[in-house]
Formats: structure tokens, sequence, C-alpha cells
């Protein structure tokens, strides 16, 4: 492809992301009456004339009285409230129902919830807008998932984010299409970039597709690691909650064979498992710092997968894919 058929597309690209958000105006807020009682004070007052209504003769009080006004008031505010509470109990910003909580913490429990100590690297990507956590966590997942897939590229990414965006599987091929296209990965594009000053969730729904699928695509590109005779080694960086991951991928040519060997420089305790087909290697380390792994290879041409474990940020290893072609 030429460049001015780069450069248009390019340009088609920013377009989209850069076009108009939709915005809507503050929601409007009621307010509860309780229980149903507008006025709390009319309440009691009529239920004291009720009273007096019941005994057949008007009462007048004296200014010695006006205490036992003030208490049937506060006894009547203090029931509405109580039944209101008990009908009604209030909730926490974060919950939609009500939630029994145990009396204790269960250790154990805590213990397995994942840190996402992976999901640190979005901040190195070259995006227009930052995507929400949960989003980016389930972005990262899928092209986990994904990565050892043989489906060419552009329906890799289209696979990657279609759960977002469900019956939109040609607006998804189109845009997967564009950004394919598009030279992202040269200095002169980063450079234009265009930004988005507006949050995820107030982008339309065509730019919510382009950024998910441009988030995807360097996703993709960092997890994989293609060796060939030209290019015999391969860096790559992963910043991680703990600090940065260092790689580096070599492949040395053996006549027939090879050997493929892998160095990490570890922020944290860990293990590097390195497998092809049949065959696996693994090192581990219990603390920060160098660690190696290495395999030989007998056959040309095959996928590789390099799993790098942190169990102190991450309960789940961290993929990467190596493709030699050599």
């Amino acid at each position: 492809m030429n460049s001015d058929s780069e450069s248009f597309h390019h340009q088609f690209l920013g377009w989209i992301l850069t076009d108009h958000v939709m915005t809507s105006g503050p929601a409007s807020v009621d307010c509860e009456e309780i229980d149903g009682v507008e006025n709390p004070l009319k309440e009691a007052a009529a239920s004291k004339s009720g009273e007096q209504e019941l005994g057949g003769t008007p009462q007048t009080f004296q200014l010695g009285e006006i205490p036992t006004v003030q208490e049937r008031f506060q006894a009547v505010l203090k029931r509405r409230l109580q039944v209101q509470i008990e009908n009604h109990p209030p909730l926490f910003p974060w919950e939609t129902q009500l939630i029994d909580y145990s009396d204790y913490v269960d250790e154990q429990s805590i213990a397995l919830v994942p840190f996402w100590g992976w999901m640190a690297q979005q901040s190195k990507l070259n995006l227009p807008a930052p995507l929400p956590e949960n989003i980016f966590r389930q972005l990262l997942e899928k092209c986990q998932a994904l990565l050892t897939s043989s489906v060419p590229l552009g329906a890799k990414l289209v696979q990657v984010v279609e759960d977002f965006f469900p019956d939109e599987a040609q607006a998804l091929n189109d845009i997967a299409g564009l950004v394919l296209r598009s030279t992202y990965r040269s200095v002169d594009a980063l450079e234009t970039m265009p930004n988005l000053q507006s949050d995820y969730s107030d982008l339309q729904e065509r730019q919510q597709m382009a950024l998910s699928l441009l988030a995807a695509k360097q996703l993709l590109d960092n997890l994989t690691l293609p060796l060939s005779s030209t290019n015999p080694v391969v860096e790559r960086q992963w910043l991680t909650s703990a600090g940065v991951l260092n790689l580096k991928v070599e492949y040395q040519s053996q006549g027939q064979t090879g050997k493929l060997r892998v160095q990490g420089e570890l922020p944290t305790q860990g293990m590097l498992k390195l497998q092809g087909k049949g065959t696996q290697a693994t090192a581990q380390s219990s603390s920060p710092g160098n660690l190696s792994v290495e395999l030989h290879c007998r056959q040309l041409n095959q996928t590789y997968t390099l799993e790098v474990e942190f169990p102190e940020i991450d309960q789940q290893p961290l993929l990467f894919v190596i493709t030699p072609t050599i």
C-alpha cells in the first residue's frame, strides 16, 4: 500500500475517533416522601386533632403543655422513620440490592482475589483516550485466549471486541480494516494520533469500537514476539503493578535445529515457562532479578508460548507467543 493510501486511512480513522461526542443533560433527582407522608408536622397535628375530636370537646393548651405536643410530634416522626427504614433499608453507593454480609472476614477468600497486576500496561499503549478498567481487563483476557489462534489478525481483532458490540459485525469489520491499514506503530502516526477529551462512556458507539479495536491491536502486538533470520533477537517490556518486566528472546541457529533462549528481568518473584510442541522448560526465582530459560528447537517455523507468572500481583500468568520464521 502506498503512503497516500495509508495517510487516507489514518485520517479517516482519526475522523471517526474525533467525531462529536453525544452527551446528555444531568438527570433530575426527585425527593422521596417519608413513607408517603409529605409533611410529618402536619401528620402530627392531624393526629392530635383526631384525638381531640374523639373526646368530643376541643382542648386548649396552656403554655406549660407545649413540651407534651413536642414529644408527641417527635414520637410520630420517629415511628414514621422507623417504618420507612424497615421497608426501604438504605444501600451503600456500590449496592443495587440488599446484601447479607458475614460478621467476619475470611482471610483465605481475600487471598484468592486476583489483583490484575498486568493491567498497568494500558498506560504504555498509544490510545486517544483511556479505557475503563473493566473493559481493558476483558480485552486483555480475550487477547490472551486468542493469542495462539491461527485466524487472520483482522478476524482476531473482531473476535476480541465483538462481545461488547453484539449485532455489529459489519461495522466492526469495517473499522478493524481501518485499524489494520493505519500505520500507528510509526513515529509520525503516533504524533498525529487524535486525543479524545471525553470518557469512554460518553463516546459514540463507533468511537468506542475504534478505541477498543486499537487497544486490542496494540495488546496483540505487545504479546507477539516474531523472530526471523534478519531479526533473531526481540526485546519486549510490560509494565506491571510491581514494576517493569523486561524480556529478551533470541533464536540461535544450529544447522537443521536451533536453540530458543528467553532472558527476563523480573520486578518481583516469579516463573518463566517456555513451551513448544511436546517440549517445555521452566525457571523460577524467589526474588526480583534476572532469570533465563531455553529450549532446543527440533522443527523450524514452530510456534512457542512463554508464560510469565507473578503470583504476588496476579493469579493468571501473562502469555506471550513466539513465532520464529528462520
